[in-house]
């Protein structure tokens, strides 16, 4: 039988769904801390921390702005975390490939911000994967890494292999001789778990634990069973949550690691639209689609900047699919993916990938999903798990809405494909792979039960999420593994 504790806690469930859904991410931007916010862009972190810590001396702070300061102090200790390779260690990792590295090299790349850096307290520090992603960035590198991984060129975006058109093209066949939207149905049993490592909890202190759970999704993933979860009590977030967890907690253990585990089965579907772009019509204001049109800071924000790059996209196109199509494509071509550093290190998403130019599936998707909404085209967040047999990562995709055929799915990391077979060269813009686990329908949503302190990942929710009564254990604190099988 269930404890107390967990009864109190699954029938507080139902209560937190009309509670405000933004997770917290908290800003420093009032008029009285300028001095701290030039401070942090300037690098100086030391002297922007002993600021904040002044600033939290302060006898008439609201909760709120006490958080905002405290946000400030962890997302620096983040970065620092994140930026840790030198001058040294980069320089030798491209000399690998590229023998005749001059200085020069280097100062053009760092300007081209095709090297990632940052003055930390007056020391250059490097991104932990700004060398190997030179060579995805600069064009002339990429092309470099390419003649000399030949096992590698049949790869693009995110890793998607070509051989991922083959399993496309079926499900566009599919979908045209069935005259279905879903298709090609996988079913898969999933295993996800959490081990917080010794020692990082005193013994016996309650350890709350976070992993993300599928949401039953009627046509793209159904029939979701969950087969065991260690420890056996828990709570699943409703489906209504729109980042659905499965919350475990038990007390820490002397000397020992702490694990979490989840164990499910569910089917997946590949998705197809027969898009017509000239049916494609304005939105019909009944819809009531308000919340997937404006901003929604801090990541969906319409800055001048991209306005301005939003216009000299779109020109005179007022056809909303072919506008999609042009701002789609001019993403894929102009913003390479690239390794990224921890979402919560950034204040705005979409501005970061304007400024520099790359940026990992996620940040790809929100610069999209700007660029969109900028233009009067509905989008929403998606993500979860991406399979490409034998292989997995973690991933972010979206959903568009196109009138008359409503939200279609949009992956625009796997962008455009190798193909002159236009509905395959498009699939990605109203069609979708059956090898996809999805756990979040938006982002910075507040979870069932909430935490109490704030999220390693303030942003997504694919590796799930640890704390006890001392705060939050980062990332760096626990290990995740994420398992699985075809089952037919």
């Amino acid at each position: 039988m269930m404890n107390k504790r967990f009864i109190i806690l699954l029938f507080g469930v139902l209560g937190v769904l009309n509670m405000c859904t933004s997770s917290h991410v908290p800003k420093v931007g009032t008029s009285d801390v300028n001095q701290i916010n030039i401070l942090i862009d300037r690098g100086e972190y030391t002297a922007a921390s002993k600021a904040i810590q002044e600033q939290l001396q302060r006898k008439d702070l609201s909760p709120s702005e006490r958080d905002d300061y405290l946000f400030e102090i962890e997302r620096m200790d983040r970065i620092r975390k994140d930026f840790t390779a030198r001058y040294d260690d980069v320089y030798a990792f491209i000399q690998k490939y590229y023998r005749v590295v001059t200085e020069s090299d280097m100062e053009e790349w760092e300007n081209s911000k095709a090297l990632e850096v940052m003055l930390i307290d007056g020391e250059k520090l490097y991104f932990e994967h700004a060398a190997r992603n030179l060579f995805r960035i600069d064009s002339t590198m990429e092309q470099i890494w390419n003649d000399q991984h030949p096992e590698e060129a049949d790869k693009v975006g995110s890793g998607a292999r070509m051989d991922m058109d083959i399993h496309n093209a079926q499900i566009i066949q599919s979908a045209v001789t069935t005259q279905k939207i879903y298709v090609e149905p996988k079913r898969l049993r999933i295993r996800q778990s959490i081990e917080v490592k010794p020692n990082e909890v005193p013994a016996g202190k309650l350890v709350r634990c976070w992993i993300p759970y599928p949401r039953q999704i009627e046509g793209r993933q159904e029939d979701i069973t969950l087969i065991r979860s260690t420890p056996m009590q828990h709570v699943i977030a409703p489906e209504k949550a729109l980042q659905r967890t499965i919350y475990m907690e038990s007390p820490a253990l002397a000397d020992q690691p702490l694990t979490f585990t989840v164990e499910y089965e569910m089917t997946t579907h590949g998705v197809f639209h027969n898009i017509d772009a000239e049916a494609v019509t304005a939105l019909d204001p009944t819809k009531n689609l308000g919340q997937y049109l404006g901003e929604n800071p801090p990541h969906i924000v319409f800055t001048p900047e991209l306005i301005d790059l939003s216009q000299r996209i779109v020109g005179e196109e007022k056809n909303p699919y072919r506008i999609a199509q042009k701002l789609f494509a001019w993403v894929d071509n102009n913003t390479p993916w690239a390794s990224a550093r921890e979402y919560s290190t950034i204040k705005c998403i979409p501005e970061y990938a304007f400024e520099n130019g790359h940026g990992d599936c996620g940040i790809q998707t929100l610069l999209f999903m700007t660029l969109c909404r900028i233009n009067g085209i509905p989008t929403r967040w998606q993500s979860g798990w991406e399979l490409q047999p034998p292989h997995d990562s973690m991933h972010d995709w979206g959903n568009i809405y196109f009138e008359p055929y409503g939200w279609v799915p949009m992956d625009v990391t796997y962008g455009l494909r190798k193909s002159d077979d236009q509905q395959l060269h498009w699939f990605y813009l109203g069609g979708m792979d059956s090898y996809r686990i999805i756990f979040n329908d938006d982002y910075g949503q507040t979870f069932i039960p909430e935490k109490s302190h704030f999220r390693s990942e303030t942003v997504d929710s694919q590796r799930g999420e640890v704390e006890w009564s001392g705060g939050n254990l980062y990332f760096d604190q626990w290990r995740w593994k994420f398992a699985w099988e075809i089952l037919d």
